[in-house]
């Protein structure tokens, strides 16, 4: 780097949010709940760490005015808090911020690579977040906020070769923090053959959705209820629809449990039908039962102003965001269209009669399926993700997921041991659902599928 660009650059430090200091007679103790627990000791509690840890606490500072500059102890001191990823630096140029490191984790730092041979990460994501913009990775080290117009061209350039504005030695030394904190990689990086497996969205849901990478902050991890202070949490009960509603016959469960064949067996005997005697297809009852024992709502409390509810499948917090919209095309009893299952009054509410957009629905399933005749009964499955968003957080949509599959296996078993013919869908047409209910898709749509009918007679 040029003398004159190094004399216009330098770095402020300061302790990353959520960092609590802890001492013994023996040892000085930074700690940290999120993302996840971590301590790290530096040694002897003298008074010079103290008051370099007292700074770093408060405005951001330079490695002079901490005295750490000209004091070993204390630059090994600095060193050790930035490889343990408890430093944010944000490198400034002719006194302007032009961008901010903020470490996710403590991972050591990948090896040197020539500045040539970078590229972009192809996980990495550049957002918007406040009046900045960010990139950052499920597989990165630290995430990089940009102050400047000038180092977003940069991050964007670096995908294609492009070079940006910002001088030479400038865009060298972003490069290198870039390269550090593993948002930029060797063209060779996307070659490993772990990598290839994976697409961007999935590993971004797989990094978030488990303790140790809840990003950089880590306020976001788990039931944290960030969102009470400026949003209500949706109701626990689903507001009616206005179709008519239909009344279901009430299964006597003691009775069931009684004539039930055992769990062994009904495990056993679970498989994915899909096809249908639709001479003698599955009725009303048979409907009404199914969503009983899968669905219908078992009890109900008030944990801090919030519904707790249950039903037969587990559901994280007793929030229960999913809801059960039975697409009927052929049921003994039943006029076909689209309704809405009530868990609370145990009944169906029609949403919409019998058109093109269940049409559409149930054509996508038989072909999801490669089915040759579409399921009597298209259960899909939506969310209501205030019910989760507003309580878990980043977590949130990896519970929908989980959810949707203890739903599924509880179908699977009480339809195998009615003697129905039931086939889960791995994707259906969120747009096609959207459509038929006129809902906010990110309010309500749908995330799961589930074909239902009677056997076929051999």
């Amino acid at each position: 780097m040029s003398v004159a660009v190094r004399s216009t650059m330098d770095e402020r430090l300061s302790l990353r949010p959520g960092v609590f200091l802890a001492t013994s007679q023996e040892r000085l103790i930074l700690f940290r709940r999120q993302p996840w627990q971590r301590s790290e000791s530096f040694g002897a509690p003298t008074d010079a760490k103290r008051a370099v840890l007292a700074k770093l606490a408060g405005e951001p500072c330079s490695m002079a005015e901490l005295g750490a500059a000209a004091d070993a102890e204390l630059g090994a001191l600095i060193g050790k808090l930035h490889a343990g990823g408890w430093l944010v630096t944000t490198v400034r140029h002719a006194g302007r911020a032009l961008y901010t490191l903020q470490p996710v984790d403590g991972r050591a730092d990948p090896p040197r690579y020539p500045l040539r041979d970078l590229t972009l990460c192809r996980f990495a994501v550049l957002r918007r977040e406040g009046r900045d913009m960010v990139v950052e990775s499920p597989l990165a080290r630290a995430r990089m906020l940009l102050h400047d117009p000038a180092v977003t061209t940069t991050v964007a350039e670096l995908a294609n070769d492009g070079h940006g504005t910002l001088p030479p030695p400038v865009r060298q030394a972003m490069l290198h923090d870039l390269a550090r904190a593993g948002l930029a990689v060797p063209r060779s990086h996307d070659d490993a053959p772990d990598l290839r497996l994976w697409n961007p969205p999935d590993l971004w849901l797989h990094s978030r959705s488990r303790r140790g990478n809840g990003g950089y902050a880590g306020a976001g991890f788990g039931r944290t209820g960030w969102a009470a202070p400026f949003v209500e949490p949706p109701a626990a009960d689903r507001e009616h629809w206005a179709g008519t509603v239909v009344g279901l016959h009430r299964p006597d469960l003691a009775t069931l449990g009684q004539s039930d064949r055992p769990l062994a067996a009904v495990l056993e005997e679970r498989r994915s039908i899909r096809t249908y005697d639709d001479d003698n297809p599955i009725t009303a009852d048979q409907l009404a039962e199914l969503l009983y024992r899968c669905a219908a709502q078992r009890s109900r409390t008030t944990d801090g102003g919030q519904a707790r509810i249950g039903r037969p499948y587990p559901s994280g917090g007793g929030l229960y965001e999913l809801e059960l919209y039975p697409v009927v095309r052929h049921v003994g009893g039943l006029e076909s269209g689209m309704y809405h299952y009530d868990p609370h009054a145990h009944q169906l509410c029609l949403v919409r009669a019998h058109g093109p957009e269940t049409e559409r629905m149930m054509r996508d399933a038989m072909w999801s399926a490669l089915a040759p005749a579409p399921p009597q009964v298209l259960i899909v499955v939506s969310a209501r993700f205030g019910r989760l968003t507003s309580t878990y957080e980043q977590l949130a949509y990896s519970l929908i997921l989980k959810h949707v599959g203890v739903l599924y296996q509880t179908l699977y078993l009480v339809a195998t041991a009615m003697g129905l013919a039931p086939c889960a869908l791995g994707a259906g047409d969120g747009t096609a659902f959207t459509d038929a209910t006129g809902l906010e898709y990110t309010a309500e749509s749908s995330v799961g599928e589930f074909m239902l009918g009677s056997r076929p007679a051999q």
